[in-house]
């Protein structure tokens, strides 16, 4: 996920923590992308764009065994609004602009009916998480615990004594598809940043500032998108040299900003005129739905952010309503972006929605300013891996070589996003591929086999079980398929990828 359009609020702040123990420095507020609540022993991070939070460090002491949420400090704690924000800013992002394709996969029926069930199932989960995390703070007398931290203490109270035995790696199993999501979501971002910027430029000739009528655009053809991120590679390297939140903060206000002006002047474009859908499938091949997976569960993937939004309310009471009326907004706007997209551009609609934006001076300044956004975003998207993957390597090696070895680790950790990018150059297959592989386990599969795990010793009503059995049978049905999808249609594409504006008519 992500991208994001509210500014960040002036109350949250973020704890840095120290070697040996919590640290309880403030650092200065920052609409921090994927950044998670940190609790005393273990950062955990979400997979999508949330504002920063403050590790648990004050009020432990006093947390009650009743299993209430104790509030870290007052005025850090965030309003019913403030979290509402949040739920939307941090399940809003990149994945957003590829559903109207996604639409297009599944059909212009199947489509939004299928995205209005990801949506509920996706809500559901979420739940059973928060559900299951309550649990075990009030069974362990815990003021907070993270996903990793669930995840585990749910194997450790399962029947299985293997599982029991071998529960530390429940941990890991989070660790490693928020790590394989984050860096995921960077290689979207360098071919979005390539596929913009390639169209803009060789239009460049043919723009103009009539956006109302469809004319003729000669392309002028410049090198090729793989160029483009070569290109990119250099100051993203320096961008990520960024370890300050304070300055990330900045970067992450501007994306926001960007980002929300973009979205508007999207929508405001593809309300207008709408073609008779008469010709479009209800439902496409089922070959193609696959992909629609990949891409609609790529851009709910917000589950991660669940916890640390609860754990800084005020009165997290209010929470379940905030989660569901949050996430009825987010399944609108999804619905309502993917089927108007598909409606205004039809089969021509391609891996990003701004691809398809006229070649007028407006429109084109709107591609370069979601460009700038998503720029900006790239620090805040790789901060989650970085923060967990180079604390490894620095800790291995002498104190006076920490420096390097943390610039070298950033650097090669960009130039891999880089090289994964160019070895698959289509936006829509990018999306597909993370959202199935990633996506879909944190999502859909980890989550109803955690509630199996945490309450079956308890006893659970047998429709429960397979519910849950269900829920984790179709997300692991959808890694499968949409995986083997999405990396067949890379080897052997089923249809070239368009690469021209859909307002122009070329011979």
């Amino acid at each position: 996920m992500a991208a994001s359009a509210p500014e960040p609020t002036p109350s949250l702040e973020l704890t840095a923590p120290a070697t040996g123990g919590l640290s309880t420095d403030p650092v200065s507020p920052a609409t921090m992308s994927t950044q998670r609540l940190r609790n005393e022993d273990y950062p955990d991070y979400s997979s999508t764009d949330v504002s920063p939070e403050e590790s648990p460090s004050e009020g432990v002491n006093n947390f009650s065994s009743s299993g209430s949420y104790q509030r870290f400090g007052e005025s850090s704690s965030t309003t019913w609004f403030q979290t509402l924000i949040h739920l939307l800013k941090g399940n809003i992002g990149t994945g957003l602009l590829g559903l109207p394709l996604a639409v297009k996969n599944a059909g212009i029926l199947m489509g939004p009916l299928s995205l209005l069930v990801i949506g509920i199932v996706a809500v559901h989960c979420m739940g059973i998480l928060v559900k299951c995390a309550h649990h075990f703070c009030r069974r362990l007398n815990k003021p907070f615990v993270d996903y990793g931290e669930t995840v585990m203490y749910g194997l450790e109270s399962s029947p299985s004594s293997w599982l029991r035995n071998h529960a530390h790696w429940g941990r890991h199993i989070v660790d490693f598809f928020l790590i394989v999501t984050q860096l995921g979501f960077c290689c979207v971002y360098f071919v979005f940043l390539a596929d913009n910027f390639k169209q803009v430029i060789e239009a460049a000739n043919g723009t103009t500032n009539n956006c109302n009528n469809n004319e003729t655009v000669i392309l002028a053809p410049t090198m090729d998108s793989r160029l483009y991120m070569l290109t990119f590679l250099p100051f993203l390297v320096l961008l990520v040299f960024v370890r300050n939140l304070r300055v990330l903060s900045i970067f992450s206000l501007l994306a926001n900003i960007s980002m929300l002006v973009s979205l508007v002047m999207i929508y405001q474009f593809i309300v207008q005129r709408i073609p008779n859908p008469s010709r479009l499938p209800l439902v496409a091949s089922w070959k193609t739905y696959p992909l629609f997976f990949g891409t609609a569960i790529f851009a709910f993937e917000g589950i991660g952010m669940v916890l640390p939004l609860e754990n800084k309310m005020k009165d997290p009471r209010k929470f379940p309503v905030i989660l569901y009326a949050g996430m009825a907004i987010i399944t609108a706007l999804y619905i309502s972006l993917g089927c108007l997209g598909y409606l205004q551009f039809g089969t021509d609609i391609q891996g990003s929605i701004t691809l398809n934006l006229p070649n007028c001076w407006l429109y084109q300044s709107v591609k370069l300013l979601y460009s700038i956004g998503i720029f900006f975003t790239y620090a805040l998207q790789f901060y989650v891996p970085a923060e967990i993957i180079i604390p490894f390597f620095v800790a291995r090696v002498p104190e006076h070589w920490g420096l390097v070895v943390d610039l070298s680790v950033r650097t090669m950790l960009v130039g891999l996003t880089c090289v994964l990018a160019i070895l698959i150059p289509r936006l829509d297959l990018v999306i597909s591929l993370v959202g199935s592989v990633s996506s879909s386990a944190l999502a859909l599969i980890i989550p109803p086999l955690l509630e199996i795990t945490t309450y079956y010793s308890e006893g659970m009503n047998p429709l429960t079980i397979a519910k849950d059995a269900l829920i984790s049978t179709l997300g692991f049905v959808g890694f499968v398929v949409g995986t083997y999808q999405a990396l067949s249609e890379l080897i052997q594409p089923s249809n070239a990828p368009i690469f021209i504006n859909s307002t122009s008519d070329l011979a």
